[in-house]
């Protein structure tokens, strides 16, 4: 069985983490060996949502509601934002019932298209994990485990003309854009440093043959010598706010 929690209702991505009212448990409760999306960065694009998974355990006597969750937080525990629209926790599966030790799998589902969700949301987060306690209380606490979430990008890829005699010019092309979440569309990403790859035919593996920045529109362009048949692509390894992406490759017959 699984349990579900909303923020906010089911439409709402970012919400203020109420401030820990009078009386509420700190204590008692604590979450361990936490792995979210395989320590993995999280990627979104601008229209499908992400489903992100998470496993983790709690320990805990305390009595308390089924509404067991990490989740991805910035700012601090009492004020900051949360990043997720719904959340889906496994029932416990009891590690030792004695001390109240039980591990957990979660589901939480992240929205693009929610008017709250924006470019300023790519980024550094950090991980909380909460548990609703009997009495309207809640024990919150940081997990210390660090969370990259990071803008989509897409690359093209065209080499010609093809097929073409070996010492000939071979002219690849194509575009490096980027997920924009304010208007759910892809950009040009311009000045990324993009590497152009090359894998022989009967190869196992691409090799770098040169990089090359991108235009302001994102463009890209490179001209090389044929020199033996086979697939090239292009390939953006990234950076703090945007995911990594190879092209499909584009095979060329060389004469």
């Amino acid at each position: 069985m699984w349990s579900a929690l909303v923020a906010g209702g089911a439409t709402l991505v970012f919400t203020a983490v109420s401030a820990v009212p009078a009386g509420a448990a700190e204590g008692g409760v604590s979450f361990s060996n936490v792995k979210v999306n395989g320590g993995k960065p999280i990627v979104i694009g601008v229209k499908e949502e992400v489903v992100v998974r998470a496993t983790f355990r709690m320990t805990t006597k305390l009595r308390h509601d089924p509404g067991v969750a990490v989740f991805p937080y910035r700012g601090s525990l009492e004020s900051g934002d949360q990043l997720w629209n719904t959340i889906e926790t496994s029932d416990c599966k009891v590690v030792n019932r004695a001390k109240g030790i039980c591990d957990y799998e979660e589901r939480l589902y992240i929205d693009p298209r929610h008017y709250d969700f924006g470019n300023e949301d790519a980024g550094a987060w950090k991980t909380a994990g909460r548990v609703w306690l009997a009495g309207d209380k809640h024990d919150i606490d940081d997990v210390k485990v660090p969370l990259q979430v990071k803008r989509a990008t897409r690359l093209t890829v065209n080499a010609s003309p093809e097929p073409l005699r070996k010492g000939r010019t071979l002219t690849v092309t194509g575009k490096v854009t980027r997920a924009n979440w304010d208007t759910h569309k892809y950009q040009g990403y311009a000045g990324r440093t993009v590497s152009l790859q090359f894998k022989a035919a009967g190869a196992t593996s691409y090799t770098t043959v040169r990089r090359v920045k991108s235009s302001s529109t994102g463009s890209l362009r490179a001209t090389v010598k044929a020199t033996r048949s086979g697939t090239w692509r292009w390939v953006y390894y990234g950076n703090t706010t945007s995911g990594a992406k190879a092209s499909a490759g584009d095979y060329v017959v060389v004469r």
